[in-house]
């Protein structure tokens, strides 16, 4: 009987060595996917504690220029100001409901002298793709607005822009282009101004919860490295069969088997088969 000193050969060592790898990139990707669920849980709270917020003003929210701390992503605040449409800004590639468009940027001059950068909306692309339709003009005179804060963005390397079109909300370079002292830890999403204007561009819509498939794909994946260990178990487990066929305790075994495999009630895909084979 060779029993199972085969299972201790060169080659089933690289078998195991392959599958505890298999098994180790199915877990990583698997505890990548409960990151990734985490993360997605962590923006719907944000929402959920932040979105329908009562109004704080902003000097309270953001007590200097550079404040901002996640947490407070969809915070509404509020605000009295005039904006300077003179420098009114807009956003490049800013598609909503997979179409084409633009965000209005129009910076808010406050009481103190310092600008904050207010996302007004999303306007569509106009005639071409370059540049957007009808921009519904900003209110004159003293307005009060609620956004809704949300940090500014990264500079992208290669993405250029020329005139009043911009690629990213940088705030750091919209303060240049302001030239006064200019809020850049956060801008804000309008929610409301008053007086209203007739028009104004589309403005954000609460995010949807959706916490994703995260969580049953890192299941899966888990179960995938645990597969992998039975797969080897069940590869092992055949040779053993094979290799010890001529063994009187494994052919007993394997009659046994068989007796069992006869036994059982045939399934309807075996009587099908048997009577496709019948006809040939």
């Amino acid at each position: 009987m060779i029993g199972w000193k085969f299972a201790f050969s060169r080659r089933w060592a690289g078998y195991l060595v392959l599958t505890i790898i298999f098994g180790a990139a199915c877990a990583g990707l698997g505890m990548w996917q409960f990151a990734r669920r985490n993360e997605a849980l962590v923006e719907i709270n944000k929402v959920d504690a932040n979105y329908d917020h009562t109004p704080v003003s902003l000097t309270e929210a953001l007590p200097t220029l550079d404040s901002f701390a996640e947490s407070q992503k969809w915070l509404p605040v509020t605000m009295t100001g005039t904006y300077l449409i003179a420098d009114e800004l807009i956003v490049r590639n800013r598609p909503m409901n997979v179409h084409p468009g633009f965000e209005v940027l129009t910076p808010l001059l406050l009481a103190d002298g310092t600008v904050f950068v207010v996302d007004r909306g999303w306007v569509p692309t106009g005639e071409t793709a370059d540049a957007p339709g009808p921009v519904p003009a900003a209110p004159s005179g003293e307005v009060t607005v609620i956004a809704r804060l949300k940090a500014g963005e990264p500079t992208l390397p290669g993405r250029t822009a020329s005139g009043n079109q911009i690629a990213t909300i940088h705030l750091a370079d919209v303060a240049e282009r302001v030239g006064a002292p200019t809020y850049t830890g956060a801008y804000g999403l309008m929610a409301s101004e008053d007086p209203a204007p007739a028009t104004r561009p589309a403005g954000v819509t609460r995010p949807v919860a959706d916490e994703g498939s995260h969580l049953s794909y890192a299941f899966q994946w888990m179960l995938f490295a645990l597969l992998g260990f039975i797969g080897l178990g069940w590869a092992v487990r055949q040779e053993f069969r094979n290799l010890n066929a001529d063994d009187p305790e494994e052919r007993t075994r394997a009659e046994e088997r068989a007796r069992r495999i006869a036994a059982r009630p045939r399934t309807d895909a075996e009587v099908e088969d048997d009577l496709i084979d019948s006809t040939h």
